[in-house]
């Protein structure tokens, strides 16, 4: 599995040609192409083309690419769920789910319509129904056929529909951002912080990033470009909190390395103070025999690439 940082998390508007090409120079994290609240109804299918175009032709470099559709009670959403599945994008961005059952239907109908195994499902918590239902909601990843991978702060629309009123340290919100943080974590999703709308107010939006990194949130969404090098730095984690991640999972590792393992193979990145590792099956796979062989071989060399992998992230 590979782990993707969520730092920085960019709505892009799906009816924007000219902001889905800038995208491709932004240092987000992940780009959310939007064919919802961001898009007009009578520039619904003219939006869908153009996001699906601009995620089949590539060039957006590492960057996570997710499509948030519109509802599938709308008009539109069948059909944006289709096109999205068709693109292949990373993920797609579920509005307004009520309950456990909209992440069920939504996962069967990406299954139905074609997804590979790794596009997943991400969901928003946008309304005061998500907020009483956070964790039957977030509860779904666990359900068979799930694709539940990331919930997402829906905090605008939230203060909308209760009339809230935020001050600078979102003192009617912080239930609602609590509420869903401990149901994402308690089903193993990560969780997105909510926008900061005003982007020429620095300083509240970095006294915001560093709440939501206080709080546990893994990113924040974001409005404009520039807002994505503060977050980034915000929830990045320390440089000492790095390397003690990776000396960790140096031992760990070499823990589940067998012993004689010859140095030919996948060299790993060093690790200050460490020896260098280095992983290869052929000594071993060349001394099994028996019926079991292929099977036993097969599995130490998915063991090794998952070491290669983790050790790799850091």
């Amino acid at each position: 599995m590979t782990v993707r940082p969520r730092r920085s998390v960019l709505y892009m508007p799906g009816s924007n040609a000219r902001a889905l090409e800038k995208a491709k120079t932004i240092a987000a994290d992940a780009l959310i192409l939007d064919l919802e609240d961001a898009v007009a109804p009578d520039a619904k299918a003219q939006a869908r083309a153009q996001v699906a175009d601009a995620v089949k032709a590539g060039g957006y470099g590492p960057r996570e690419l997710v499509i948030r559709i519109n509802s599938l009670d709308t008009p539109w959403g069948a059909e944006d769920l289709r096109a999205a599945v068709a693109a292949r994008p990373d993920a797609i961005l579920l509005p307004k789910p009520a309950s456990s059952g909209d992440i069920d239907r939504a996962s069967a109908a990406m299954r139905q319509a074609g997804a590979g195994e790794a596009m997943k499902l991400w969901a928003m918590i946008e309304t005061p129904i998500a907020i009483l239902k956070a964790g039957e909601i977030a509860s779904a990843a666990r359900h068979a056929g799930s694709r539940l991978s990331v919930l997402v702060m829906g905090t605008n629309d939230l203060i909308k529909e209760t009339g809230a009123t935020l001050d600078a340290e979102r003192t009617s919100a912080l239930y609602w951002l609590s509420a869903a943080l401990t149901a994402a974590r308690a089903y193993g999703l990560e969780i997105l912080d909510g926008v900061y709308n005003n982007f020429r107010d620095m300083d509240g939006y970095a006294r915001e990033c560093r709440q939501g990194r206080g709080l546990g949130f893994d990113g924040k969404t974001l409005i404009h470009p520039d807002q994505v090098t503060l977050a980034n730095e915000v929830f990045s984690p320390p440089a000492a909190e790095v390397e003690f991640a990776r000396k960790h999972r140096y031992a760990i590792c070499r823990e589940r390395i067998v012993p004689g393992v010859s140095s030919i193979g996948v060299l790993l990145p060093p690790v200050e103070g460490w020896p260098p590792l280095a992983l290869s099956t052929a000594s071993i796979t060349e001394s099994i025999t028996g019926p079991r062989r292929d099977s036993v071989v097969k599995q130490l060399r998915t063991a090794v690439r998952e070491v290669a992998e983790i050790l790799s992230t850091s």
